[in-house]
Protein backbone atom coordinates (compact mmCIF):
# COMPACT_ATOMS: atom_id res chain seq x y z
CA UNK A 1 0.00 0.00 0.00
CA UNK A 2 1.69 3.31 -1.03
CA UNK A 3 1.51 6.14 1.53
CA UNK A 4 -0.42 8.36 -0.52
CA UNK A 5 -3.16 5.16 -0.46
CA UNK A 6 -2.77 5.35 3.56
CA UNK A 7 -3.17 9.11 3.43
CA UNK A 8 -6.40 8.98 1.41
CA UNK A 9 -8.01 5.97 3.73
CA UNK A 10 -7.79 8.43 6.33
CA UNK A 11 -8.93 11.41 4.99
CA UNK A 12 -12.11 9.18 4.00
CA UNK A 13 -12.06 7.56 7.63
CA UNK A 14 -12.12 10.87 9.52
CA UNK A 15 -14.86 12.50 6.75
CA UNK A 16 -16.87 9.41 7.64
CA UNK A 17 -16.24 10.31 11.68
CA UNK A 18 -17.57 13.84 11.65
CA UNK A 19 -20.68 12.25 9.06
CA UNK A 20 -23.49 13.11 11.82
CA UNK A 21 -23.81 16.33 13.06
CA UNK A 22 -25.99 15.06 16.06
CA UNK A 23 -25.00 16.30 19.51
CA UNK A 24 -25.40 13.83 22.72
CA UNK A 25 -26.84 13.95 26.23
CA UNK A 26 -26.56 11.03 28.84
CA UNK A 27 -28.81 11.37 31.57
CA UNK A 28 -27.21 8.79 34.20
CA UNK A 29 -29.69 9.27 37.43
CA UNK A 30 -27.93 7.44 40.51
CA UNK A 31 -30.10 4.36 42.44
CA UNK A 32 -33.31 5.95 40.61
CA UNK A 33 -35.77 2.55 41.01
CA UNK A 34 -37.45 1.23 37.59
CA UNK A 35 -40.63 2.39 39.45
CA UNK A 36 -40.18 5.73 40.62
CA UNK A 37 -41.19 7.64 37.61
CA UNK A 38 -44.58 8.65 36.51
CA UNK A 39 -44.23 7.07 32.87
CA UNK A 40 -43.50 3.79 34.63
CA UNK A 41 -46.11 3.90 37.39
CA UNK A 42 -45.67 5.99 39.77
CA UNK A 43 -48.71 7.65 41.32
CA UNK A 44 -46.90 9.20 44.26
CA UNK A 45 -43.89 10.80 42.63
CA UNK A 46 -44.01 13.38 40.15
CA UNK A 47 -41.76 13.70 36.64
CA UNK A 48 -43.35 15.61 33.65
CA UNK A 49 -39.95 16.54 32.76
CA UNK A 50 -38.97 12.96 32.30
CA UNK A 51 -42.52 11.50 31.11
CA UNK A 52 -42.24 14.44 28.54
CA UNK A 53 -38.61 12.63 27.42
CA UNK A 54 -40.05 9.27 27.20
CA UNK A 55 -43.17 10.34 25.33
CA UNK A 56 -40.97 12.00 22.72
CA UNK A 57 -38.59 8.97 22.01
CA UNK A 58 -38.61 4.99 22.56
CA UNK A 59 -38.36 3.32 25.95
CA UNK A 60 -37.82 -0.06 26.95
CA UNK A 61 -39.84 -1.93 29.26
CA UNK A 62 -37.32 -4.17 29.35
CA UNK A 63 -33.99 -1.51 29.98
CA UNK A 64 -31.32 -3.72 32.29
CA UNK A 65 -28.42 -2.18 33.80
CA UNK A 66 -25.06 -4.23 34.21
CA UNK A 67 -24.96 -4.72 37.69
CA UNK A 68 -27.15 -4.06 40.96
CA UNK A 69 -24.43 -1.42 42.23
CA UNK A 70 -22.97 1.51 41.11
CA UNK A 71 -19.31 1.40 39.84
CA UNK A 72 -19.77 -1.81 38.18
CA UNK A 73 -22.59 -0.65 35.99
CA UNK A 74 -21.20 2.60 35.27
CA UNK A 75 -17.87 1.48 34.12
CA UNK A 76 -19.99 -0.85 31.90
CA UNK A 77 -21.88 2.01 30.34
CA UNK A 78 -18.36 3.56 29.54
CA UNK A 79 -16.50 0.44 28.46
CA UNK A 80 -18.96 -1.59 26.86
CA UNK A 81 -18.03 -4.59 28.57
CA UNK A 82 -20.04 -7.18 31.03
CA UNK A 83 -18.11 -6.56 34.59
CA UNK A 84 -16.33 -9.40 35.15
CA UNK A 85 -14.06 -7.96 32.08
CA UNK A 86 -13.17 -4.44 33.03
CA UNK A 87 -12.85 -6.89 36.56
CA UNK A 88 -14.56 -3.61 38.46
CA UNK A 89 -17.29 -5.79 39.99
CA UNK A 90 -18.74 -4.00 43.34
CA UNK A 91 -19.13 -0.83 44.66
CA UNK A 92 -15.48 1.21 44.45
CA UNK A 93 -14.36 0.58 48.32
CA UNK A 94 -16.23 -2.26 49.39
CA UNK A 95 -14.65 -4.47 51.67
CA UNK A 96 -13.51 -7.73 49.50
CA UNK A 97 -11.54 -10.98 50.80
CA UNK A 98 -10.59 -11.31 54.68
CA UNK A 99 -11.80 -7.71 55.40
CA UNK A 100 -15.11 -8.54 54.50
CA UNK A 101 -16.14 -9.81 58.22
CA UNK A 102 -20.42 -9.77 58.89
CA UNK A 103 -20.65 -13.67 59.68
CA UNK A 104 -21.51 -14.76 56.28
CA UNK A 105 -20.84 -18.01 54.36
CA UNK A 106 -18.37 -17.21 51.52
CA UNK A 107 -15.42 -14.17 50.93
CA UNK A 108 -16.40 -11.63 48.15
CA UNK A 109 -14.45 -11.57 45.21
CA UNK A 110 -11.95 -9.35 44.99
CA UNK A 111 -11.90 -6.74 42.09
CA UNK A 112 -10.38 -3.93 40.31
CA UNK A 113 -10.44 0.03 41.58
CA UNK A 114 -9.69 2.18 38.81
CA UNK A 115 -11.53 2.75 35.54
CA UNK A 116 -8.62 0.69 33.40
CA UNK A 117 -6.89 3.19 30.96
CA UNK A 118 -5.88 0.22 28.84
CA UNK A 119 -9.79 0.31 27.28
CA UNK A 120 -11.06 3.28 25.17
CA UNK A 121 -13.77 4.61 26.91
CA UNK A 122 -17.11 5.83 25.42
CA UNK A 123 -15.63 9.58 25.96
CA UNK A 124 -12.25 9.18 24.40
CA UNK A 125 -13.85 7.26 21.38
CA UNK A 126 -16.03 10.80 20.93
CA UNK A 127 -12.98 12.73 21.89
CA UNK A 128 -11.08 11.56 19.29
CA UNK A 129 -14.41 11.51 16.63
CA UNK A 130 -13.71 15.25 16.57
CA UNK A 131 -16.33 15.52 20.04
CA UNK A 132 -16.06 18.25 22.74
CA UNK A 133 -16.74 16.26 25.78
CA UNK A 134 -18.58 17.15 29.00
CA UNK A 135 -18.78 15.13 32.76
CA UNK A 136 -20.89 16.46 35.62
CA UNK A 137 -21.64 14.99 38.77
CA UNK A 138 -20.90 11.46 40.47
CA UNK A 139 -18.10 9.12 38.82
CA UNK A 140 -16.78 6.66 41.82
CA UNK A 141 -14.50 4.65 39.22
CA UNK A 142 -11.28 5.23 41.05
CA UNK A 143 -9.01 7.38 42.72
CA UNK A 144 -7.24 10.88 41.38
CA UNK A 145 -5.77 10.14 37.90
CA UNK A 146 -8.62 7.90 37.15
CA UNK A 147 -10.95 10.62 36.70
CA UNK A 148 -13.41 11.64 34.36
CA UNK A 149 -10.43 14.30 32.91
CA UNK A 150 -8.52 10.95 32.52
CA UNK A 151 -10.24 9.07 30.85
CA UNK A 152 -12.00 11.02 27.49
CA UNK A 153 -13.49 14.10 29.17
CA UNK A 154 -12.58 17.49 28.12
CA UNK A 155 -14.42 19.13 31.35
CA UNK A 156 -15.39 17.51 34.66
CA UNK A 157 -17.73 19.43 36.86
CA UNK A 158 -17.96 17.15 40.14
CA UNK A 159 -16.43 13.35 39.23
CA UNK A 160 -14.36 12.40 41.73
CA UNK A 161 -13.60 9.37 43.83
CA UNK A 162 -17.02 9.36 45.97
CA UNK A 163 -20.42 7.76 45.32
CA UNK A 164 -22.42 10.46 47.63
CA UNK A 165 -22.03 13.96 47.68
CA UNK A 166 -19.69 15.25 50.43
CA UNK A 167 -21.56 17.87 52.72
CA UNK A 168 -24.97 16.27 51.29
CA UNK A 169 -26.92 18.32 48.62
CA UNK A 170 -27.35 21.59 49.91
CA UNK A 171 -23.99 23.80 50.00
CA UNK A 172 -21.34 24.23 51.42
CA UNK A 173 -20.44 20.84 49.69
CA UNK A 174 -17.11 19.12 49.52
CA UNK A 175 -15.73 18.64 45.63
CA UNK A 176 -12.38 19.11 44.56
CA UNK A 177 -14.22 18.99 41.07
CA UNK A 178 -16.77 21.81 41.77
CA UNK A 179 -16.74 24.78 43.46
CA UNK A 180 -19.50 24.66 46.59
CA UNK A 181 -22.17 27.54 45.23
CA UNK A 182 -24.03 30.41 47.91
CA UNK A 183 -25.37 28.14 51.25
CA UNK A 184 -28.23 26.27 50.60
CA UNK A 185 -27.93 25.74 46.68
CA UNK A 186 -29.23 22.47 45.30
CA UNK A 187 -26.62 20.19 44.01
CA UNK A 188 -28.59 18.65 41.81
CA UNK A 189 -29.83 21.72 40.32
CA UNK A 190 -26.16 23.18 39.88
CA UNK A 191 -25.05 20.20 38.24
CA UNK A 192 -28.20 20.78 35.31
CA UNK A 193 -27.44 24.45 35.33
CA UNK A 194 -23.53 23.91 34.58
CA UNK A 195 -24.70 21.57 31.80
CA UNK A 196 -26.98 23.78 30.41
CA UNK A 197 -24.26 26.42 30.32
CA UNK A 198 -22.18 23.81 28.79
CA UNK A 199 -24.51 23.53 26.01
CA UNK A 200 -24.99 27.28 25.70
CA UNK A 201 -21.20 27.92 25.64
CA UNK A 202 -20.20 24.64 22.64
CA UNK A 203 -23.52 25.33 20.71
CA UNK A 204 -21.11 25.50 17.24
CA UNK A 205 -19.48 22.20 17.28
CA UNK A 206 -20.96 18.49 18.35
CA UNK A 207 -20.63 17.51 22.10
CA UNK A 208 -21.42 14.60 24.41
CA UNK A 209 -22.64 16.35 27.53
CA UNK A 210 -22.82 13.27 30.25
CA UNK A 211 -24.74 14.35 33.19
CA UNK A 212 -24.56 12.00 36.15
CA UNK A 213 -26.44 12.86 38.90
CA UNK A 214 -25.16 12.31 42.25
CA UNK A 215 -29.33 12.17 43.52
CA UNK A 216 -31.19 9.99 44.60
CA UNK A 217 -28.56 8.26 46.34
CA UNK A 218 -28.53 8.58 50.20
CA UNK A 219 -28.48 10.79 52.05
CA UNK A 220 -32.09 11.18 51.32
CA UNK A 221 -32.37 15.38 51.56
CA UNK A 222 -35.20 17.62 50.19
CA UNK A 223 -35.94 21.19 51.18
CA UNK A 224 -39.08 21.56 53.67
CA UNK A 225 -41.74 22.84 50.90
CA UNK A 226 -41.28 19.96 48.89
CA UNK A 227 -41.34 17.46 51.86
CA UNK A 228 -44.80 19.30 53.47
CA UNK A 229 -46.04 18.84 49.65
CA UNK A 230 -45.76 14.91 49.40
CA UNK A 231 -46.99 14.78 53.08
CA UNK A 232 -49.99 16.07 52.25
CA UNK A 233 -50.05 14.20 48.72
CA UNK A 234 -49.58 11.08 51.13
CA UNK A 235 -52.89 11.69 53.55
CA UNK A 236 -54.77 13.28 50.02
CA UNK A 237 -53.89 9.57 48.88
CA UNK A 238 -54.85 8.00 52.34
CA UNK A 239 -51.09 6.64 53.08
CA UNK A 240 -51.17 7.85 56.57
CA UNK A 241 -52.42 4.91 58.34
CA UNK A 242 -50.53 2.46 59.90
CA UNK A 243 -50.08 -0.05 57.77
CA UNK A 244 -46.91 -2.29 57.46
CA UNK A 245 -44.24 -0.73 54.95
CA UNK A 246 -41.38 -3.51 55.04
CA UNK A 247 -41.28 -7.04 54.09
CA UNK A 248 -38.34 -9.41 55.25
CA UNK A 249 -36.76 -10.99 51.77
CA UNK A 250 -34.06 -13.19 52.96
CA UNK A 251 -31.96 -10.81 54.65
CA UNK A 252 -33.21 -7.37 55.34
CA UNK A 253 -36.54 -5.26 54.90
CA UNK A 254 -37.48 -4.14 51.55
CA UNK A 255 -39.88 -1.04 51.22
CA UNK A 256 -43.23 -2.18 49.64
CA UNK A 257 -44.98 1.57 49.52
CA UNK A 258 -44.23 4.51 47.70
CA UNK A 259 -44.68 6.89 50.49
CA UNK A 260 -41.59 8.77 51.47
CA UNK A 261 -42.41 12.67 51.29
CA UNK A 262 -38.09 13.06 51.43
CA UNK A 263 -37.36 10.65 48.54
CA UNK A 264 -40.27 12.14 46.59
CA UNK A 265 -38.74 15.67 47.08
CA UNK A 266 -35.63 14.33 45.39
CA UNK A 267 -37.44 12.87 42.51
CA UNK A 268 -39.00 15.83 41.96
CA UNK A 269 -35.86 17.94 42.38
CA UNK A 270 -34.30 14.94 39.82
CA UNK A 271 -37.00 15.88 37.02
CA UNK A 272 -36.59 19.60 37.37
CA UNK A 273 -33.07 19.50 36.65
CA UNK A 274 -33.70 16.96 33.80
CA UNK A 275 -36.08 20.34 32.43
CA UNK A 276 -33.73 22.89 33.18
CA UNK A 277 -31.27 20.82 30.59
CA UNK A 278 -34.15 20.07 27.72
CA UNK A 279 -35.38 23.57 27.79
CA UNK A 280 -31.77 24.50 27.07
CA UNK A 281 -31.69 22.43 24.20
CA UNK A 282 -34.98 24.20 23.31
CA UNK A 283 -34.14 27.33 23.35
CA UNK A 284 -31.13 26.98 21.12
CA UNK A 285 -32.47 24.83 18.81
CA UNK A 286 -30.53 22.05 19.67
CA UNK A 287 -33.57 19.71 20.52
CA UNK A 288 -33.78 18.66 16.71
CA UNK A 289 -30.44 17.23 16.42
CA UNK A 290 -29.56 16.35 20.03
CA UNK A 291 -29.75 12.23 20.68
CA UNK A 292 -30.61 12.51 24.44
CA UNK A 293 -30.50 8.96 27.09
CA UNK A 294 -31.81 8.61 30.31
CA UNK A 295 -31.31 5.74 32.59
CA UNK A 296 -29.67 4.86 35.49
CA UNK A 297 -27.05 2.57 37.29
CA UNK A 298 -28.76 0.01 39.35
CA UNK A 299 -32.06 -0.54 40.77
CA UNK A 300 -34.20 2.06 43.51
CA UNK A 301 -33.01 1.58 47.01
CA UNK A 302 -35.57 -0.15 48.37
CA UNK A 303 -33.64 -1.86 51.53
CA UNK A 304 -30.13 -0.99 52.89
CA UNK A 305 -28.90 2.52 53.06
CA UNK A 306 -32.02 4.44 53.39
CA UNK A 307 -34.87 2.00 52.36
CA UNK A 308 -36.37 4.92 50.38
CA UNK A 309 -38.84 3.47 47.60
CA UNK A 310 -40.75 -0.01 46.37
CA UNK A 311 -39.94 -0.97 43.18
CA UNK A 312 -43.52 -3.77 42.93
CA UNK A 313 -44.07 -5.83 41.38
CA UNK A 314 -40.70 -6.05 41.19
CA UNK A 315 -38.91 -7.64 44.12
CA UNK A 316 -36.04 -6.70 45.83
CA UNK A 317 -34.15 -3.44 44.51
CA UNK A 318 -30.62 -2.17 44.77
CA UNK A 319 -27.91 -4.54 45.25
CA UNK A 320 -30.03 -7.20 44.91
CA UNK A 321 -30.28 -10.20 42.28
CA UNK A 322 -34.07 -10.28 41.37
CA UNK A 323 -35.54 -7.74 38.64
CA UNK A 324 -35.46 -4.86 41.07
CA UNK A 325 -32.45 -4.83 41.43
CA UNK A 326 -31.47 -4.61 38.00
CA UNK A 327 -34.47 -3.50 35.94
CA UNK A 328 -34.31 0.55 34.80
CA UNK A 329 -36.30 3.15 33.46
CA UNK A 330 -34.43 3.13 29.70
CA UNK A 331 -34.96 6.06 27.58
CA UNK A 332 -33.52 6.86 24.37
CA UNK A 333 -34.49 9.93 21.76
CA UNK A 334 -33.16 10.02 18.31
CA UNK A 335 -35.00 12.78 16.82
CA UNK A 336 -36.18 12.15 13.30
CA UNK A 337 -35.72 7.85 14.28
CA UNK A 338 -37.63 6.94 17.04
CA UNK A 339 -41.70 7.23 17.15
CA UNK A 340 -42.42 9.12 19.46
CA UNK A 341 -44.43 7.31 22.64
CA UNK A 342 -42.87 4.17 21.44
CA UNK A 343 -42.18 1.48 23.55
CA UNK A 344 -40.07 -1.87 22.55
CA UNK A 345 -39.73 -4.85 24.34
CA UNK A 346 -36.62 -5.75 23.76
CA UNK A 347 -34.53 -6.68 26.50
CA UNK A 348 -31.65 -4.24 26.25
CA UNK A 349 -28.81 -3.64 28.60
CA UNK A 350 -25.91 -1.15 29.78
CA UNK A 351 -23.08 -1.88 27.23
CA UNK A 352 -25.26 -1.44 24.15
CA UNK A 353 -25.12 2.33 24.46
CA UNK A 354 -21.59 2.87 23.68
CA UNK A 355 -21.93 1.31 19.73
CA UNK A 356 -25.26 2.69 19.73
CA UNK A 357 -23.91 6.10 20.41
CA UNK A 358 -21.58 5.72 18.46
CA UNK A 359 -23.24 4.61 15.12
CA UNK A 360 -26.16 7.38 15.93
CA UNK A 361 -22.91 9.86 16.10
CA UNK A 362 -21.79 8.14 12.50
CA UNK A 363 -18.33 6.93 14.29
CA UNK A 364 -16.47 3.69 13.45
CA UNK A 365 -17.57 1.23 15.65
CA UNK A 366 -15.09 -0.71 18.16
CA UNK A 367 -16.66 -4.49 18.29
CA UNK A 368 -12.79 -4.75 19.85
CA UNK A 369 -13.92 -2.50 22.70
CA UNK A 370 -17.55 -2.72 23.14
CA UNK A 371 -17.59 -6.48 22.78
CA UNK A 372 -21.03 -7.39 25.03
CA UNK A 373 -22.88 -4.38 24.10
CA UNK A 374 -25.23 -4.37 20.31
CA UNK A 375 -26.05 -1.28 18.54
CA UNK A 376 -29.85 -0.54 19.16
CA UNK A 377 -30.17 1.59 15.76
CA UNK A 378 -32.39 -1.21 14.21
CA UNK A 379 -34.67 -1.39 17.32
CA UNK A 380 -34.49 2.93 17.38
CA UNK A 381 -35.49 2.94 13.73
CA UNK A 382 -38.98 0.19 14.61
CA UNK A 383 -36.77 -2.98 13.49
CA UNK A 384 -35.25 -5.94 15.46
CA UNK A 385 -31.69 -6.93 16.79
CA UNK A 386 -31.26 -11.23 16.77
CA UNK A 387 -31.99 -12.92 20.15
CA UNK A 388 -29.34 -13.04 22.90
CA UNK A 389 -28.17 -13.89 25.99
CA UNK A 390 -27.88 -11.33 29.02
CA UNK A 391 -25.65 -12.30 31.69
CA UNK A 392 -24.29 -10.42 35.30
CA UNK A 393 -22.18 -11.14 37.71
CA UNK A 394 -21.92 -10.03 41.39
CA UNK A 395 -19.92 -12.22 43.68
CA UNK A 396 -20.61 -9.36 46.54
CA UNK A 397 -22.35 -9.21 49.22
CA UNK A 398 -24.56 -6.11 48.93
CA UNK A 399 -25.59 -3.51 51.57
CA UNK A 400 -28.81 -3.91 50.42
CA UNK A 401 -29.00 -7.66 51.07
CA UNK A 402 -28.07 -9.56 48.24
CA UNK A 403 -25.93 -12.49 47.87
CA UNK A 404 -23.36 -13.34 45.92
CA UNK A 405 -24.28 -14.75 42.43
CA UNK A 406 -24.80 -15.16 38.38
CA UNK A 407 -27.32 -14.96 36.45
CA UNK A 408 -28.56 -15.08 32.83
CA UNK A 409 -31.60 -14.15 31.12
CA UNK A 410 -32.17 -16.21 27.84
CA UNK A 411 -35.54 -15.16 26.53
CA UNK A 412 -37.94 -15.48 29.02
CA UNK A 413 -36.03 -18.04 31.20
CA UNK A 414 -33.93 -16.45 34.00
CA UNK A 415 -31.55 -18.43 36.02
CA UNK A 416 -30.07 -17.24 39.29
CA UNK A 417 -27.03 -19.17 40.63
CA UNK A 418 -25.75 -18.22 44.22
CA UNK A 419 -22.11 -19.04 45.24
CA UNK A 420 -22.52 -19.52 48.77
CA UNK A 421 -23.90 -22.84 48.46
CA UNK A 422 -24.62 -23.60 44.86
CA UNK A 423 -28.05 -23.35 44.67
CA UNK A 424 -29.94 -21.79 41.62
CA UNK A 425 -33.68 -20.52 41.25
CA UNK A 426 -35.60 -20.41 37.77
CA UNK A 427 -38.16 -17.84 36.77
CA UNK A 428 -40.19 -17.22 33.79
CA UNK A 429 -40.05 -13.84 33.72
CA UNK A 430 -42.66 -13.65 31.21
CA UNK A 431 -45.47 -15.29 33.19
CA UNK A 432 -44.07 -14.15 36.64
CA UNK A 433 -41.72 -10.43 36.26
CA UNK A 434 -42.32 -10.46 40.16
CA UNK A 435 -40.25 -13.64 40.44
CA UNK A 436 -42.93 -15.42 43.40
CA UNK A 437 -42.62 -18.88 41.68
CA UNK A 438 -39.46 -20.22 41.29
CA UNK A 439 -39.78 -23.48 39.06
CA UNK A 440 -36.10 -25.24 38.29
CA UNK A 441 -38.00 -28.40 39.74
CA UNK A 442 -40.36 -27.94 37.04
CA UNK A 443 -38.12 -27.26 34.05
CA UNK A 444 -34.93 -29.41 34.94
CA UNK A 445 -33.68 -29.19 31.55
CA UNK A 446 -33.68 -25.61 31.00
CA UNK A 447 -32.24 -25.05 34.54
CA UNK A 448 -29.10 -27.38 32.92
CA UNK A 449 -29.17 -26.08 29.75
CA UNK A 450 -28.75 -22.33 31.14
CA UNK A 451 -26.27 -23.55 34.36
CA UNK A 452 -24.24 -24.61 31.27
CA UNK A 453 -24.19 -21.47 29.41
CA UNK A 454 -23.92 -19.70 32.72
CA UNK A 455 -20.44 -21.38 33.45
CA UNK A 456 -19.16 -21.09 29.61
CA UNK A 457 -19.79 -17.10 29.94
CA UNK A 458 -18.33 -17.10 33.71
CA UNK A 459 -14.96 -19.46 32.53
CA UNK A 460 -15.07 -16.99 29.31
CA UNK A 461 -14.44 -13.34 30.93
CA UNK A 462 -12.25 -14.97 33.56
CA UNK A 463 -15.12 -14.04 36.37
CA UNK A 464 -13.40 -13.93 39.97
CA UNK A 465 -15.80 -16.46 42.23
CA UNK A 466 -15.92 -16.00 45.82
CA UNK A 467 -14.38 -18.68 48.26
CA UNK A 468 -15.50 -20.36 51.69
CA UNK A 469 -15.22 -18.18 54.84
CA UNK A 470 -13.65 -19.82 56.82
CA UNK A 471 -14.60 -17.74 59.67
CA UNK A 472 -17.98 -18.66 59.16
CA UNK A 473 -20.27 -19.17 62.56
CA UNK A 474 -23.96 -20.50 61.44
CA UNK A 475 -25.05 -19.28 64.99
CA UNK A 476 -23.87 -15.58 64.42
CA UNK A 477 -25.26 -15.44 61.26
CA UNK A 478 -28.80 -16.54 62.47
CA UNK A 479 -28.36 -14.11 65.40
CA UNK A 480 -28.24 -11.27 63.14
CA UNK A 481 -31.39 -11.78 61.11
CA UNK A 482 -33.08 -12.21 64.03
CA UNK A 483 -31.94 -8.88 65.42
CA UNK A 484 -32.73 -7.83 61.47
CA UNK A 485 -36.39 -9.12 62.55
CA UNK A 486 -37.32 -7.61 66.12
CA UNK A 487 -35.51 -4.72 66.02
CA UNK A 488 -34.52 -3.14 62.62
CA UNK A 489 -37.91 -3.91 61.45
CA UNK A 490 -39.93 -1.76 64.07
CA UNK A 491 -37.10 0.79 64.25
CA UNK A 492 -38.05 0.92 60.58
CA UNK A 493 -41.41 1.02 60.62
CA UNK A 494 -41.32 3.99 63.26
CA UNK A 495 -39.06 5.90 61.12
CA UNK A 496 -40.99 6.13 58.12
CA UNK A 497 -44.18 6.57 59.60
CA UNK A 498 -42.87 9.28 61.07
CA UNK A 499 -41.58 10.65 57.48
CA UNK A 500 -45.19 11.83 57.05
CA UNK A 501 -45.47 13.13 60.48
CA UNK A 502 -45.81 17.52 59.63
CA UNK A 503 -44.77 18.02 63.66
CA UNK A 504 -41.28 15.88 63.09
CA UNK A 505 -38.16 17.47 61.16
CA UNK A 506 -35.96 15.33 59.51
CA UNK A 507 -33.18 17.58 60.43
CA UNK A 508 -33.30 20.46 62.72
CA UNK A 509 -32.12 22.84 60.23
CA UNK A 510 -33.08 21.24 56.82
CA UNK A 511 -29.57 20.13 56.02
CA UNK A 512 -28.73 24.15 56.08
CA UNK A 513 -30.93 24.39 52.78
CA UNK A 514 -32.11 27.47 51.89
CA UNK A 515 -35.92 28.52 51.98
CA UNK A 516 -38.28 28.54 49.20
Amino acid sequence: MTRFTVLLLAALTATAAVASDRNFVFFLVDDLGCKDLGFEGSSFHETPNIDALADAGMRFDQGYAACQVCSPSRASILLGKATPRHGITDWIGAASGMKWNRDDRVLPAEYVHNLPHEDVTLAEAFRDGGYTTFFAGKWHLGAEGSWPEDHGFDINKGGWNVGSPGGGYFAPWKNPRLESGPDGESLTIRLANETASFIDEHQDKPFLAYLSFYTVHGPIQTREALCNKYRDKAKQMGLLGNQSRFELQRRLPVRQVQDNPIYAGMVETLDTAVGIVMEKLKQTGLDKNTVVIFTSDNGGVSSGDSFSTSLLPFRGGKGMQWEGGIREPFIIHVPGTTKPGSISQTPVIGMDFYPTMLELAGLPLKPEQHVDGVSLVPVLKGGAIADRDLFWHYPHYGNQGGEPSSIIRSKNWKLIFYHEDGRTELYDIEKDPAEETEIASLHPDVEAELRSRLDAWLDETGAKLPKPDPRFDARKFEERLTRVRETLMPKLERQHADYLDKSKKPSPDWWGSAAD
